[in-house]
């Protein structure tokens, strides 16, 4: 991604102060700049990289963050750029695998307006909303509402009820969806291809952050046992649920299982898609419980099971500096 200065949002999709019932500019100042910075050696270094770029928005008065988590998943050293041009420190809070948010706490008084946490539950199909970035309407996206779907990633997650936006944010990670009143409905996660030239985002839908919320400030993740992890990746391919990728030394890759392997069934049970064979893994127990799998490789089928892990395990965690 190209630096804040070298690159805008063509004028024609920026957001207009007129069209919108709130004060657009103030609701833009809380959004921040953020840069992550991974060690080497950290678990998902290898494929996220080691310095991370995207943008967060303020949701507290006392300079707390919210972001999408994959941007500072162990990062050991976080700066966050405000809207009025300042540089300050930030510490990683929580990080959350199942949402997919993660927070930051700024490390210096900030003196920013927060946005208001809204509904997203309220969001309509077709609803106006903007997709804001740090530095203002120039980087920001008027956009709408196109679609409100399940949604299953390959890192095994699931979202009930995405969001899902166009036209396309070019710095979508960690920005903040605002609503119509302007209060914060949701965080960027992904850009998808909607057709030939044609992008959207997927956001976060800030409903499933109200449950966790007070866990993650007080705990820096869920106060409930964690979901069994196998270290795959998987996608739908022609009806068939295939593994595509694998986590080096997670639980999947130790228990035998190949790139190219059909998943067949969970416990006997066949999965209707890629969302129905992560619920069935999940209602297995807690982390640690052993997976059955049914697997078609080389026109052959196979039994294993899979003794899964808690995937936070895997990571390094915060640390003050």
């Amino acid at each position: 991604m190209s630096t804040e200065s070298e690159w805008k949002v063509p004028e024609p999709l920026q957001p207009r102060p007129e069209d919108h019932s709130y004060d657009l500019d103030q609701a833009l100042s809380s959004v921040v700049g953020l840069k992550a910075f991974v060690p080497a050696d950290a678990f998902t270094a290898g494929t996220l990289g080691t310095e991370r770029a995207g943008n967060g928005v303020i949701i507290r008065a006392d300079g707390l963050v919210l972001t999408v988590g994959y941007l500072v998943a162990e990062a050991e050293t976080v700066y966050l750029t405000l809207s009025d041009g300042r540089g300050v420190p930030g510490h990683v809070v929580a990080y959350d695998h199942e949402t997919g948010f993660g927070l930051v706490q700024a490390l210096a008084r900030i003196a920013l307006p927060a946005l208001p946490i809204g509904r997203s539950s309220a969001v309509q199909v077709g609803e106006r909303v903007v997709v804001g970035g740090a530095g203002g309407r120039v980087h920001s996206v008027a956009a709408r509402v196109v679609a409100r779907q399940e949604f299953a990633g390959y890192w095994e997650y699931v979202l009930d009820d995405a969001i899902f936006t166009s036209p396309a944010h070019p710095n979508w990670g960690g920005s903040p969806l605002i609503g119509a009143a302007g209060e914060l409905i949701g965080i960027g996660s992904l850009q998808l291809q909607q057709g030939r030239g044609s992008f959207l985002n997927m956001m976060i839908p800030i409903d499933v952050l109200k449950p966790v919320m007070d866990d993650l400030l007080l705990l820096g993740r869920p106060n409930r046992p964690a979901r069994p992890w196998l270290g795959l990746y998987a996608a739908e391919v022609e009806d068939k649920v295939v593994v595509v990728g694998l986590s080096e030394n997670g639980p999947a890759a130790k228990a035998g299982i190949h790139t190219g392997d059909v998943l067949l069934a969970v416990a006997g049970v066949e999965p209707s898609d890629l969302a129905g064979f992560y619920r069935r893994v999940w209602e297995q127990g807690p982390a640690g419980s052993d997976i059955p799998l049914t697997l078609g490789r080389n026109g052959r089928t196979m039994e294993i099971a899979v003794p899964s892990a808690d995937r936070s395990r895997f990571l390094k965690k915060p640390s003050l500096q």
